[in-house]
């Protein structure tokens, strides 16, 4: 069956949400390529593509330039607008995709972090002319470090290097050396055109040597959004339900999102930092009583003791408990204008909880071009570097390869309440 028929077959099983990160140098041809899949997976409007097609003739173009469908987001950094992550949506008959368009410029790290950090896959495009350059490894090493689990290499503009097998074979080859020093284990690798659209979506007929999937079918294959059920239970406490009326004047609701595993009614929980143990007694999903809740899905728990719960404590299962700390070691991306000192104090915040820090110890700052490890007594904006915060009071979390819901936390400057930073634990 054709792509496009598999696209608007309405019957095909919804894969779920997934949200992927492009990434690349410049002139790799990423907005081509993010043009691409919204053209030929049916996505465009029909006056949007219109528009484009004006503009592409009156430059004199040949053909559509996909391109343009990205073009106000290069206007709005030509201006110097700071608004530096662009995110695209479309769908397919399978499932529904979030594209995070990341800037690639050294001084834009902090807003291909942020914008990593809730990824679920990454494709890094490659030029065939020119294998792989510097941001081809930085883009490499932050994805790997912020952990998306799904790394997609795009040996674009294929139709340059005349389709050439050896060229990709070897850039393939190239970066499997550079994968295997920096710990990565599992990569793809896709030969394309995204201008032409050979292996986007459509196969193609001049890459017929590659007998792998198209990058539409990696994408549609790929897991989805969301931690797995199987994971160990941890739930975030966001408010407490009270609502102190007639008819439900004893009622105490624990209100919050199931970050990773699920949970059931009869199911023995640990409150953390406290300790105290209770068993629940009913899940809610708007009101209405269900079976379980699985991760992803917002719910209010009832448990069966009157145990002391608020707002930023972690319920968990009973035997799974994270070991709460005091002492806070993780790698972390400085997003403020002002260095991380310890002269300046600031609030941790992690899931729910918020607690106030300082700066204990620099071990050292990463260069993401080379993967080199660096003396440093601070971090500057756009620095990565190792670090440990002491803490007013304990958080519980995990190590964020674990669980990047309980394994990350953001930083918060104490005087501006600007976020200043955002750290991987572990």
């Amino acid at each position: 069956m054709p792509a496009a028929e598999r696209i608007a077959d309405p019957s095909r099983e919804d894969a779920g949400l997934l949200r992927f990160l492009t990434c690349g140098s410049v002139d790799d041809g990423k907005s081509t390529l993010i043009g691409r899949l919204l053209l030929d997976t049916r996505s465009i409007l029909a006056d949007a593509l219109t528009a484009i097609e004006r503009t592409s003739r009156r430059r004199g173009l040949e053909r559509v330039d996909l391109s343009l469908l990205t073009d106000g987001l290069q206007a709005e950094r030509e201006q110097g607008i700071t608004i530096d992550v662009a995110y695209r949506y479309f769908s397919t008959g399978r499932r529904k995709y979030i594209i995070a368009d990341a800037p690639g410029h050294e001084q834009y790290t902090r807003n291909m972090v942020t914008a990593a950090s809730t990824a679920d896959l990454a494709i890094i495009l490659v030029d065939a002319r020119k294998g792989l350059l510097t941001q081809t490894r930085r883009h490499s090493t932050l994805a790997h470090l912020v952990g998306i689990p799904e790394l997609v290499v795009a040996v674009n503009k294929m139709d340059l290097v005349g389709f050439s097998r050896e060229v990709f074979d070897r850039i393939a080859a190239e970066y499997r050396d550079f994968a295997g020093r920096l710990g990565l284990r599992e990569v793809r690798f896709v030969p394309m055109s995204a201008l032409d659209g050979d292996m986007v979506v459509e196969r193609g007929d001049r890459l017929g040597w590659y007998e792998g999937p198209t990058l539409l079918e990696i994408l549609e294959a790929a897991p989805a959004s969301g931690a797995r059920p199987e994971e160990r239970f941890r739930f975030p406490v966001q408010w407490v339900c009270r609502p102190h009326t007639a008819e439900h004047h004893d009622f105490r609701g624990y209100m919050g999102r199931v970050e990773s595993g699920r949970i059931a009614p009869g199911d023995r929980v640990v409150v953390l930092p406290s300790g105290s143990v209770s068993r629940v007694r009913r899940v809610e999903v708007q009101g209405e009583a269900r079976a379980e809740a699985v991760s992803q899905q917002s719910v209010t728990l009832l448990l069966e003791d009157d145990v002391d719960v608020g707002r930023g404590d972690l319920l968990v299962k009973l035997g799974e408990e994270p070991v709460p700390t005091r002492e806070l070691t993780a790698t972390v991306c400085w997003l403020g204008e002002a260095p991380l000192t310890r002269a300046r104090r600031y609030l941790v915040r992690h899931a729910t909880r918020e607690v106030r820090a300082v700066l204990a110890d620099v071990a050292h700052r990463l260069d993401v071009n080379t993967s080199e490890e660096l003396p440093a007594e601070e971090l500057a904006m756009n620095d990565i570097g190792r670090v440990t915060f002491r803490l007013a009071q304990p958080i519980c979390p995990d190590p964020y390869v674990e669980n990047r819901a309980t394994g990350a936390f953001i930083v918060v400057d104490e005087a501006t309440n600007d976020t200043v930073g955002a750290g991987m634990i572990g």
